[in-house]
Parts: C-alpha cells; structure tokens; sequence
C-alpha cells in the first residue's frame, strides 16, 4: 500500500524530541503518532518548498492563481475562470490586493483545459482541484497537458482543518458518479454542503478540536440560499467545494484511479498536513508513454 512521505532522516532531525530513535522506530513514530500529531514526514511537505520544486528554464502552467500564485518568472503561463481585469475585480470585492493577480493568458469559464496548446514540464495548482466538477477528467486533462515525466503539483485543503471538517472524506463512488454522468457543474449536493453543512474555518481552533457545528444547526438560511442558488439556473457553473481530502484518502483515491486504469498521473509524494494549518502538498508524476 502507498505511503505518505517519510524520510527518517529529515523526521529525526526536524523533532529533537525524535533524534535518537533508528530509522525503524521513526517510521513507527510517524506512522502511530506524527501522522496525527502534524508532523512533517519529509522536505517538501510546506506551500513554501513548492516554488524549489518548479523548473526555472522549462514551461510551467499554473492553475487559478487568483491574487497569489505559487509560480514566477517569464517560464510560466496561467489559467482561471476568470480574465485578468475580472480576476483583479473579485481581488477588490473580496479585499485582497489586486497587484497580486498575474496576467491571465488563458480564460477557461468552461474548465476545458484541452483549449491550451503545448506541453508543460509542470503544472501547478493551489486550493483548485476541490472545485472540479468532474475529478476524473480534471486529472485527465493536466495529465495531456504534460510533457513525459512532467509533474502536477497541488497545494490540497485538509478537509479535516477548514470548513469542510463534518463533510465526510470524498469516496470512489463519488468520483465515479461524476465521471460516469460527465459533471460540468456542480450538483445540487455540492452546493447544499458547500453553504450550509461546513462549520468555521479557523485551522487553529480546528488544530486545538474546536470544530463548533454545522452552519444548519443554528438557521435554515444557509439551506435555503443554496437552493435558491441552484434553482436559479442549474447549468450554471458556481464555485463550490466538489470533493473533500485528507492526505491519506486522496492517496487512496489516486492509487484506485490508477488501478482503474483511468487516471495515468501517479502519486510521487504525499505528504502529511503540518500542524497548524489547512493544508497539504502532492506531487503527481507523469509515467513516460
């Protein structure tokens, strides 16, 4: 079965409290106790080591960068659902400094990513594969964008730590509903879920297991909102979490999806959610054709 990255080396000497145990008993460590506990199995593991992990000289996509995109430099290009001008728009509206949208080069409001010609020796995404309609395709479509031993890098929300936290982890059997029924917009579910049953998101109350409870439990607001969302046009594209992960379960699903035959795109490295915070980091490799 996969594993999350471990290094027993790194592991020993990141935690003083670990340094003088064998590599064996580490893994254990790990395995019972660090998983839970936040640790970092091995480098690499941070949102911040992911730009070390870009090729500088090489062309590199980077997916909904929004106003803090993890890619720089002249090597790479980025798609959203949104153009640069309304990008920086939603910047203003939600608060956050519009200078830090990058130029747009391509509008994808269908999430077609078979419009992009060429072929990339990484594609990047951070807190964007949750919103995918369809996962399956989603992953089929980064794994054609990507030249032999090309790399798909994620930054992934730790259902666990955010609002997401009573939502159950996503199974196989969503997935595949998706997929078999080709979801180009999110279903009635996704929206109910997304507005009224995710609780607070504030990772460090999450971390300390204050989870409060679902937004439902309080008002019927929430529920009716989402309906009334969805009612107004249900071919309409709204942006909602699809799909809930842990490290281990999105680990799981991609080992499936390849045993599937589905999904060429494998596993690299998963590494577990530092404490603290909200979320995780996967590399996806490309199998050479």
């Amino acid at each position: 079965m996969a594993k999350l990255a471990f290094n027993a080396d790194f592991y020993r000497t990141s935690y003083g409290d670990l340094s003088h145990m064998s590599e064996e008993d580490a893994e254990v460590h790990f395995l019972k106790h660090g998983i839970g506990e936040g640790r970092s199995g091995a480098k690499g593991g941070l949102r911040e080591d992911l730009p070390q992990r870009i090729p500088p000289n090489e062309p590199v996509l980077e997916l909904g960068p929004f106003a803090s995109p993890v890619a720089r430099g002249k090597n790479v290009r980025y798609a959203d659902v949104l153009s640069t001008t309304a990008l920086r728009k939603r910047a203003i509206e939600c608060g956050i400094d519009p200078a830090g949208c990058p130029d747009i080069e391509y509008v994808l409001s269908d999430f077609d990513l078979s419009k992009i010609a060429g072929k990339f020796s990484a594609v990047i995404s951070s807190h964007c594969i949750e919103h995918q309609p369809d996962l399956v395709r989603h992953l089929q479509s980064v794994e054609a964008l990507l030249a032999d031993s090309g790399r798909y890098l994620l930054i992934i929300p730790d259902k666990r730590y955010c609002f997401d936290h009573f939502l159950p982890a996503t199974s196989i059997a969503d997935v595949m509903t998706a997929y078999m029924r080709r979801h180009r917009v999110h279903e009635v579910g996704s929206i109910i879920e997304h507005w009224a049953l995710v609780t607070h998101n504030d990772t460090g109350r999450h971390w300390n297991g204050d989870h409060g409870e679902p937004h439902i439990a309080n008002t019927m607001e929430p529920l009716t909102r989402a309906l009334r969302e969805y009612e107004a046009d249900p071919t309409r594209y709204i942006d909602v979490h699809a799909w809930q992960f842990t490290p281990i379960s999105f680990l799981d699903l991609m080992r499936l999806l390849n045993e599937l035959g589905l999904v060429r795109l494998s596993a690299l490295e998963v590494h577990n959610t530092p404490r603290g915070r909200n979320e995780f980091c996967a590399v996806l490799e490309r199998k050479n054709s």
